[in-house]
C-alpha cells in the first residue's frame, strides 16, 4: 500500500528507524485515517513517535498535554537534538515575554507541550484555538485517573478543552491501565468513539523480587549490599522527600559517590540538572521520589529498587518499567519491613484534606460578603495559614464545580450549606480507593504464586511465569545481575559491624 510505504519511509527518514515497534504502526494508521486512539504500550516501548511521526503528515501543529516540566523538557531536547526547530514547552520556564511571543505564533509549532493547569488559561486556550490544532495528545493518560481524583483536578477539565478547541483528533498514551482507569480515561476525555490499542504490560527482561527485612535499619543494610553488588546504573525509589536525601547520604557514607537525590522540592533547574547528570551517564544511582522517570528516555538502567512499596500497582509498574529500556535483563527489587504498612496508610491519609481544613476554607470564605480575588484567597491559605497547595486543590475543584469561582474570583454567598459535606464524602471515597489499591499491593508482596501472573491479573491479563529469572517466588539466580570483576566497587558491604571495623581500622592508620 502506498499509505504504508510513506509512513516506512518517513520512519527510517526522520526516525533513522528500519521497522515500527509493538503497536505504533497500527496506532499511527487509525491517526492518519482520522480516528481517536487510546493506547496502552508497555512503559520503554516508543509511545512518543505514535504522535510524532504523524505531525510530519497532518501539517497542523500537535498539542501534548504532559504531567510534568522536566518530561516536556526532556522530550523537547530530544526533538531539538534530532533537528527539529518546530518545539516548544509552556512551562514556567518560559520568560513573560518569550511567552507573548510563542502564544501569538503557535501556529508556526509543530509541538506543543503543555501542562493541564496552564490549559485552564483562557489566554492559552485561544492562541490554541487560532493555531489549529490537529492532534490533540494526552500523555501518561493514567494519570487523569491516578492524580485527576486528588491533586491535579484541572486534569479532569481536559475533555472540555479537547471540545473547546474544536474537538481535533485525539490520542491517549499510557503505559498502565486496568479496566477502570481506562474508562475514567474516555468518560474525561469525554470521547464519544475512539479505537482502543491495548499490549501485554509484560515486560519479560525485568525479573522482580520482593526482600523482607525485620526493621528499618536492616533494610538499610540490605539496600548496601544490593547497591554494591547489583550492576549499574539503577534508580532507588522512596516515598517522601527526606528519605531520598537521607538515603543519599548513608551511600556516600558508604563510599558510592556517583548518586544524588531527587525529589519535587527541589528547584526546577536543580532537578533538571540531576536527570541530565543520570542520562549522560555522570550519575550511576538517583535515589527519588515518583516525581523522577516518567518519560525520562535511559535505556540502560539495570535495577529498580523501591525502599518503600508504593501504595498501588499501577505505580509499581511505571516505577519498575524504567530498567531494561533496551531490552536487556534488569531487576526490580522491592524491599519491605514490618512497619512499612503504617507509613503507607499515613502517606494515603495525608494526600488529601481533612474535615477540619474543608470546615476552615468555607468558613473563612463565607465570612466575605463580597467576591474574592482567586489569588488572594490562594495566598491566605497556602503562605499565611498554611494550608497544604495539594489539599487547596481539591476544595477549589468543588469550588469551581459549583460556579462559586467566576472571572478568577471567588464569590461566597454561591457556597452552598451542602459543600462541606459533599467535599468530606468525595475524600472519603477516594480514600477507600487508595487503600482497595493497597491492599492489592499488599497482596503482590507478600503472595507465594508467581509474581508476574499476580501483577498481570491485576490489569486482567493471563499472565504466565518467564522460563528463566522470572521472580522470587518461581526462581532467581541473582548472580545474572551482579557487577562482573572489572565492574565492581572498591569495597563490598559486608555488614554494618565488618565496615564499622573497616572504618575504625582506616583511622588508626
Amino acid at each position: 500500500m502506498v499509505f504504508d510505504v510513506k509512513i516506512e519511509q518517513l520512519l527510517q527518514k526522520q526516525f533513522g528507524y528500519s521497522q515500527f515497534r509493538l503497536g505504533q504502526k497500527e496506532i499511527i494508521q487509525d491517526i492518519l485515517t482520522g480516528h481517536n486512539v487510546l493506547a496502552v504500550l508497555p512503559t520503554g516501548t516508543g509511545k512518543s513517535l505514535c504522535y510524532q511521526l504523524p505531525a510530519y503528515l497532518l501539517n497542523r501543529p500537535v498539542l501534548i498535554v504532559s504531567p510534568l516540566i522536566s518530561l516536556m523538557e526532556d522530550q523537547v531536547q530530544q526533538l531539538k537534538a534530532s533537528g527539529e526547530k518546530r518545539v516548544i514547552a509552556l512551562n514556567s520556564f518560559l520568560q513573560q515575554e518569550e511567552k507573548r511571543r510563542a502564544l501569538k505564533d503557535l501556529a508556526f509549532y509543530r509541538f506543543i507541550y503543555a501542562s493541564p493547569e496552564i490549559l485552564q488559561n483562557a489566554v492559552v486556550v485561544e492562541a490554541l484555538k487560532q493555531a489549529k490544532v490537529g492532534l490533540f495528545v494526552v500523555d501518561e493518560a493514567h494519570c487523569i485517573s491516578q492524580w485527576g481524583h486528588d491533586f491535579r483536578l484541572d486534569y479532569l477539565q481536559l475533555g472540555d478543552i479537547w471540545k473547546e478547541l474544536g474537538s481535533p483528533l485525539c490520542l491517549a498514551l499510557t503505559g498502565t491501565a486496568t479496566k477502570e482507569v481506562v474508562e475514567d480515561i474516555k468518560r474525561y476525555l469525554s470521547l464519544p468513539v475512539v479505537n482502543e490499542h491495548i499490549y501485554s504490560m509484560n515486560r519479560s527482561n525485568i525479573a522482580m523480587k520482593v526482600d523482607f527485612a525485620a526493621s528499618i535499619e536492616e533494610k538499610k543494610e540490605k539496600l548496601l549490599m544490593y547497591v554494591s553488588e547489583l550492576q549499574s546504573p539503577g534508580i532507588i525509589y522512596c516515598s517522601s522527600r527526606s528519605w531520598t536525601e537521607a538515603l543519599t547520604q548513608l551511600l556516600k557514607e558508604n563510599g558510592i559517590q556517583r548518586v544524588q537525590y531527587y525529589h519535587g522540592g527541589m528547584e526546577p533547574n536543580e532537578r533538571m540538572l540531576v536527570q541530565q547528570q543520570f542520562l549522560e551517564n555522570q550519575l550511576d544511582i538517583i535515589c527519588c521520589t515518583s516525581a523522577f522517570g516518567m518519560g525520562v528516555n535511559k535505556s540502560n538502567v539495570r535495577f529498580v529498587i523501591h525502599f518503600h512499596a508504593p501504595t498501588q500497582l499501577e505505580a509499581y509498574v511505571q516505577e519498575i518499567g524504567r530498567s531494561g529500556r533496551d531490552q536487556q535483563n534488569s531487576i526490580a527489587i522491592l524491599l519491605y519491613a514490618e512497619g512499612d504498612d503504617d507509613f503507607a496508610h499515613s502517606l494515603l491519609e495525608i494526600e488529601l484534606p481533612s474535615s477540619d481544613t474543608i470546615l476552615y476554607c468555607l468558613s473563612y470564605l463565607r465570612n466575605h460578603d463580597q467576591a474574592i480575588p482567586l489569588k488572594q484567597v490562594e495566598s491566605h491559605f497556602l503562605y499565611t495559614v498554611g494550608i497544604q497547595e495539594t489539599h487547596w486543590r481539591f476544595i477549589r475543584y468543588y469550588l469551581h464545580r459549583e460556579n462559586v469561582v467566576k472571572n478568577e474570583h471567588v464569590e461566597p454567598w454561591k457556597i452552598p450549606e451542602s459543600l462541606h459535606e459533599t467535599i468530606v464524602a468525595a475524600v472519603n471515597k477516594r480514600l477507600r480507593n487508595k487503600h482497595d489499591k493497597y491492599r492489592a499491593m499488599k497482596g503482590f508482596i507478600e503472595t507465594k504464586e508467581c509474581r508476574r501472573q499476580v501483577l498481570l491479573g491485576y490489569f486482567n491479563e493471563l499472565g504466565k511465569s518467564e522460563l528463566q529469572n522470572c521472580c522470587d517466588c518461581c526462581g532467581l539466580d541473582l548472580e545474572a545481575y551482579k557487577k562482573t570483576n572489572g565492574e565492581q566497587e572498591q569495597w563490598t558491604f559486608q555488614g554494618w559491624e565488618l565496615e564499622l571495623a573497616r572504618l575504625l581500622r582506616q583511622g588508626e592508620i
